[in-house]
């Protein structure tokens, strides 16, 4: 796994790998946070959860980091899930169509069993 950087945590919960994304994400720290998911999404099956409770700004970087994301997971037959509760990241999030491709839950746990790709291979 990746150090702990300014922007990103990944550690495991229950078998899942959750990357916990703080702070203020954009272009700039974008790339802290794109080395953890690239990390959590390499392996075949992985189950990974992306934690963007903790952020407080965000813009289509993250989106972007998402789309990823969910690709490599979708390419390696693995589990992505995705925790988010503020109201206007919500709004961003569904403008940015990422609900076409991830459901937000509350929770690391809801996250982890509500994965739209299905169980592991």
């Amino acid at each position: 796994m990746p150090e702990r950087c300014r922007h990103a945590r990944t550690h495991l919960v229950h078998g899942v790998t959750v990357v916990e994304v703080h702070g203020c994400v954009d272009l700039a720290s974008a790339p802290d946070v794109r080395m953890h998911l690239d990390a959590a999404t390499q392996p075949p099956g992985a189950r990974v959860v992306v934690d963007l409770r903790s952020v407080e700004f965000f813009d289509c970087a993250v989106l972007a980091l998402l789309c990823r994301a969910h690709r490599r997971i979708r390419e390696r037959g693995g589990r992505l899930g995705l925790v988010c509760v503020r109201p206007w990241h919500l709004r961003v999030l569904a403008a940015g169509g990422i609900y076409a491709l991830i459901r937000p839950a509350a929770t690391v746990e809801d996250a982890a069993l509500a994965s739209p790709i299905g169980p592991r291979v």
